[in-house]
């Protein structure tokens, strides 16, 4: 993948074009009635004393989810597979996938915290072709279709047009809990680095609703080291559809398989890597 995400080429696909309209918005409404039922289990604090009941509570948000989402979505595409582990990371086998994080931000959601999605992303050959990110507290629904732009609610979505690092706003996430030492001093060592360079640094999880603000021009960069297919697929696309640019951490092409992430307005991208390389 380049630093403008690699799509799948909808020129070569045009008699699925309208296929692959209808399949996202069959897929928005999936994903807003997995929502919404995540929604009714939202409110107070979820209690917990051991790693074992928070992973019972987890799982139980989970599931709520993927119930709805793993029908619904199997139904529609009947021959992608279907990724188990939104933790996941790397290359996947050939085909069709469906790449699914029933509750992005799930321990936000136990906490009674706002910040929480459901996220759908159909990958092709390792390239996503759609995704869909919906925020069941806010309404906003975000979605893209490679090489069609990336939408809020409807409404195209672009970038923010900011040229200094100086006076921007970005933002990291830590990839998961029981991360590597090493990955857990860079991402000390860059948060550092960008309270030098950057105008404002915002630290917290989950990485797709800072991804979902780049791509809606309101945060200017984001950056992760490690991470998931399920935290960085729906978020490439749609900043790469808003016309932002996509790399590693060194500004040299991302993969699935790539050890960091930076999503970046044009104007900031070089500055951001340059930061993130010290």
């Amino acid at each position: 993948m380049s630093e403008s995400l690699q799509t799948t080429d909808v020129a070569a696909v045009d008699a699925d074009s309208l296929n692959l309209l209808e399949l996202l918005d069959q897929t928005a409404i999936a994903v807003r009635e997995a929502g919404a039922a995540l929604r009714e289990r939202f409110g107070d604090v979820v209690r917990y004393q051991t790693r074992e009941e928070l992973m019972r509570a987890l799982a139980a948000n989970d599931d709520t989810a993927l119930d709805i989402l793993r029908p619904r979505l199997t139904g529609l595409r009947p021959d992608a597979g279907w990724v188990e582990d939104e933790l996941d990371g790397g290359a996947l086998p050939p085909g069709e996938w469906w790449v699914v994080d029933p509750a992005e931000g799930n321990v936000n959601h136990l906490h009674a915290l706002p910040d929480w999605a459901v996220t759908a992303t159909l990958v092709r050959e390792n390239q996503p072709v759609l995704t869909v990110v919906h925020l069941p507290l806010t309404g906003e629904t975000y979605t893209a279709l490679a090489g069609a732009g990336a939408h809020l609610n409807g409404r195209p979505l672009h970038v923010s047009r900011i040229a200094d690092l100086g006076l921007s706003i970005v933002a990291t996430s830590q990839a998961r809990p029981d991360e590597d030492e090493k990955v857990v001093r860079r991402v000390g060592s860059s948060i550092t680095a960008m309270l030098f360079d950057a105008l404002v640094v915002r630290t917290a999880v989950p990485a797709t609703l800072h991804l979902v603000n780049v791509a809606a021009g309101r945060i200017d960069a984001f950056w992760q080291f490690a991470g998931a297919r399920a935290d960085l697929l729906p978020g490439a696309l749609l900043v790469t559809e808003a016309g932002g640019r996509i790399s590693d951490a060194q500004g040299r092409p991302w993969t699935p398989q790539s050890e960091s992430f930076l999503a970046a307005a044009p104007g900031v991208h070089a500055q951001a890597a340059a930061t993130l390389s010290r």
